[in-house]
């Protein structure tokens, strides 16, 4: 039996570095079948250069205006067609083994509709907890790099500026659809000197300590805050 279809779907702005070497983790997965599509977001840096030569591999390369992370990403899931999808980070190395592994867990939970695991950030190991919804209602532990069963992912909403991922893991949990974990740690995601504070995936000490010991600046910590807020009073908690 054929293994089922994984629909790759990587968003890129001003990612032209960074790009082969999450495509070659793309092409280097282990036992998948995938399809590649990669949306490129009004880039200015020489991407759609970088991503020529890739065509010749299959990788199916959309251009459009510059609209944000969100919007390209859900042309990215308008466009898949594979059973299970993934919304990956172009700063991203995935393990041989990733979404193989990550299909395995899915296959032996059908009550589940996503799976992900642990993963670096930079010189930072964040370890993956067990699914737990009243801890997915506190604070995000899945990034958005996980495998999800297409017909279960709601997208992205547009007015979302960060934590756009917990704000779709909390939208799955209001339709009744939950996670499972990986155990393992799966990927590399580059730092390369880009503000990833719209991700929402921070150890859940950071939670607990004053801010002046994460050494964020008050505008920044002013913007997260308000970001959260934003998040716990669009899902009432």
């Amino acid at each position: 039996m054929d293994q089922p279809l994984i629909s790759v779907v990587i968003p890129a702005y001003q990612h032209a570095a960074s790009l082969p070497g999450c495509l070659e983790s793309v092409f280097a997965q282990q036992n998948v079948r995938t399809e590649i599509i990669v949306v490129d977001d009004g880039s200015t840096d020489g991407t759609l250069e970088v991503l020529e030569p890739y065509k010749a591999k299959g990788v199916r390369v959309i251009h459009q205006e510059n609209q944000g992370a969100n919007p390209a990403r859900n042309r990215g899931l308008a466009e898949a067609t594979g059973e299970y999808v993934i919304v990956l980070d172009a700063d991203i190395i995935m393990r041989p083994t990733m979404l193989c592994d990550f299909l395995a867990q899915l296959q032996a939970h059908p009550e589940a509709s996503y799976a992900y695991g642990s993963f670096y950030f930079g010189w930072k190991h964040f370890h993956g907890v067990p699914f737990s919804a009243e801890r997915l209602r506190c604070m995000n532990f899945v990034h958005t790099s996980a495998l999800v069963r297409r017909a279960d992912h709601p997208g992205f909403d547009p007015a979302i500026k960060r934590f756009q991922d917990w704000d779709v893991w909390l939208t799955m949990l209001e339709r009744g659809k939950t996670g499972v974990l990986v155990p393992g740690t799966y990927f590399l995601a580059r730092i390369d000197g880009k503000s990833r504070i719209g991700s929402s995936w921070l150890p859940s000490f950071v939670y607990r300590l004053p801010w002046k010991y994460v050494g964020w600046k008050p505008m920044r910590v002013a913007k997260y805050e308000a970001a959260r807020e934003a998040i716990k009073q669009k899902h009432k908690l």
